[in-house]
């Protein structure tokens, strides 16, 4: 399996709803989950053990992942770990047969997003759900790893600007900038909301002052021509925007 972040954009989406994959070794719960779930206005697709969930995993995009942590060869906690390793972004809620502190606890380590004990209410999973899905949608968008403008490439990770062997490398503050900016590319980020991101009082009307330096600096290494800029641009009364091709 592909582990890039770019690999969720290549997924094919089946429904606007919320898409449930429910990974289980009983077959019991598994169709017992899936039919209260679909029921509950969700798309669900299931999976009997971590090999079969890997290969749903391949090609289909899901919005949650309700995984059995005791599963026969591979277990849950080691599938969730794989697939945070490779980058999969996708929520994961992890069924445990006991209420053990550590189980839960090793849960969490492992890349989890929630867990719920065994037997539980089909409610309370319902609102841990829906709890989740509020907290992706609410989440900033993740920028991605490196951006092409123009002869540049802005690689996020290392902070730099690079064409060819040539890398220009950036200050924190603009490297911070950049990456708020590159997390809402072709938005309108206004300098208040900047300032939130790259961690700073926006509040300080000398702050939000030091924003407008700070891009002014970026675009004296970015653009080709700074005082007529095509990357990043000034939207008047509003902030900035960052446009790459």
């Amino acid at each position: 399996m592909a582990n890039t972040e770019t690999q969720t954009d290549r997924l094919f989406r089946l429904s606007a709803l919320p898409h449930v994959l429910v990974v289980d070794d009983d077959e019991r719960l598994r169709d017992l989950l899936s039919r209260f779930l679909a029921e509950s206005g969700f798309l669900v697709t299931t999976a009997y053990d971590a090999a079969d969930a890997r290969r749903k995993l391949e090609y289909l995009a899901y919005d949650l992942i309700v995984m059995d942590v005791m599963m026969p060869g591979e277990d849950g906690l080691a599938l969730t770990r794989s697939l945070k390793e490779q980058k999969l972004q996708t929520p994961v809620l992890l069924l445990t047969a006991r209420g053990e502190t550590d189980e839960r606890i090793e849960g969490l380590e492992a890349g989890a997003d929630d867990y719920l004990s065994k037997p539980f209410e089909p409610r309370e999973l319902l609102l841990r759900l829906h709890a989740i899905l509020r907290r992706v949608a609410s989440a900033p968008a993740r920028a991605e790893a490196a951006i092409r403008c123009g002869k540049w490439t802005l690689d996020l990770a290392r902070g730099e600007l690079v064409d060819g062997d040539e890398r220009l490398p950036l200050t924190q503050v603009e490297h911070n900038l950049l990456k708020a900016l590159a997390g809402r590319k072709g938005e309108v980020v206004g300098r208040e909301e900047l300032a939130r991101l790259c961690d700073v009082d926006s509040d300080d009307t000398g702050t939000l002052r030091t924003i407008d330096v700070q891009v002014t600096r970026l675009r004296k290494k970015l653009e080709e021509d700074p005082k007529m800029p095509k990357y990043l641009q000034t939207v008047r009364g509003k902030g900035y925007v960052l446009w790459a091709d």
